[in-house]
């Protein structure tokens, strides 16, 4: 019996948040866990839903 194993891949987008791509769990600053497939967590520090982007990168004009 083989069990596959997922890589799970990591994008640094040019000048925009983390593409996170495959399954991944989440463990939040309260403790809470969110499980996602394929998300987007934030580099510029100005989202209003981190760690997760809402895209504030943009409207901040975040440079890498």
């Amino acid at each position: 019996m083989s069990e596959e194993k997922s890589l799970l891949t990591i994008k640094v987008l040019p000048n925009a948040p983390l593409e996170v791509v495959g399954t991944v769990k989440i463990v939040l600053a309260d403790g809470s866990e969110v499980e996602k497939t394929n998300a987007h967590l934030c580099r510029c520090g100005a989202s209003k839903n981190k760690p997760f982007c809402d895209g504030s990168h943009r409207k901040v004009d975040f440079k890498d």
